[in-house]
């Protein structure tokens, strides 16, 4: 993928770069860019032609720029780029190109193509998002693949001074910290009261033959657990662990339910649900019933 600047400088004219497109031996990608093969444009190739496609200052912004980082497993409809207030915008179908206040040089990654560092990428990723699902999924995956880590996403993040999306984005990368490990069993406090379900008693020590541990939430009377899980339950190193604990409760009897604090972000009805179940299938009813 080249510019029409760089064949230009390269000394072609164009007259020449018409004939090799009537040969159909080049394609035009967008106005600006030219793509010297008749073959499929890969995604590299569709991200510098969104560059070029901006200008000179222009730069992959949001989840497009985590996808040039290297983000797996998310989609980008739209390739997003990034220009200062004042400068040039072409319009493409798929290339989105927009002026922003946000847009700093200091904020480019230092190499590779044009693109904003990986943890300016990821809240600006998440202040667009369409959805607040989609904000909290691409911020995990950032974090969960290791690209960037929450304290600088969190550091980023301050930077942010009024968006409609700021208080949730603080609390998701506080969970993704696993410092809210405690305020996540608070708020599942507050919704459990809020329903009109019992409460729980707290941090109860248990013991196994492989030591000591404590549960999150516990219904002795119900013998019901609900284990509140921080972004650090999904990593490899603590699977085994969570299993074998997991496994000991149900072996005394007990029924383990896991609340994410993710799925309390995204999905409480869901996760809130089950927990009522859970607790009717023990024998609870509601002083209401």
């Amino acid at each position: 993928m080249v510019s029409r600047r760089q064949v230009h400088a390269l000394g072609l004219t164009r007259w020449e770069v018409r004939a090799e497109l009537r040969a159909r031996r080049w394609q035009r990608v967008a106005d600006q860019s030219l793509c010297v093969h008749n073959g499929e444009v890969s995604v590299l190739g569709h991200h510098w032609a969104a560059v070029f496609q901006g200008g000179p200052r222009a730069q992959l912004d949001g989840a497009s720029a985590l996808v040039a980082g290297g983000l797996e497993r998310f989609e980008v409809r739209r390739i997003r780029v990034s220009v200062p207030r004042g400068a040039k915008v072409r319009r493409h179908p798929r290339y989105d190109v927009r002026q922003t206040r946000r847009w700093s040089l200091e904020d480019r990654a230092p190499a590779g193509i044009p693109r904003t560092r990986v943890e300016v990428a990821a809240v600006r990723g998440a202040l667009w998002a369409r959805t607040d699902k989609e904000a909290t999924y691409l911020l995990t995956l950032v974090v969960q693949q290791g690209l960037a880590r929450a304290e600088t996403i969190g550091t980023q993040l301050l930077r942010v001074h009024r968006d409609r999306r700021r208080l949730l984005l603080h609390a998701v990368v506080n969970d993704l910290l696993d410092g809210a490990r405690s305020l996540g069993e608070l708020d599942v406090g507050d919704e459990l009261r809020r329903r009109g379900l019992p409460a729980p008693a707290r941090q109860v020590l248990r013991k196994d033959r492989a030591g000591r541990y404590y549960l999150d939430l516990f219904w002795p009377d119900l013998r019901l657990v609900v284990e509140v899980d921080g972004i650090h339950h999904t990593w490899a190193e603590n699977v085994v662990g969570d299993a074998l604990r997991q496994n000991a409760l149900a072996l005394d009897g007990d029924t383990v339910l896991r609340l994410p604090l993710l799925g309390l972000r995204l999905e409480p009805e869901a996760f809130f649900a089950q927990i009522e179940h859970a607790m009717r299938a023990a024998g609870w009813t509601s002083v209401a019933a």
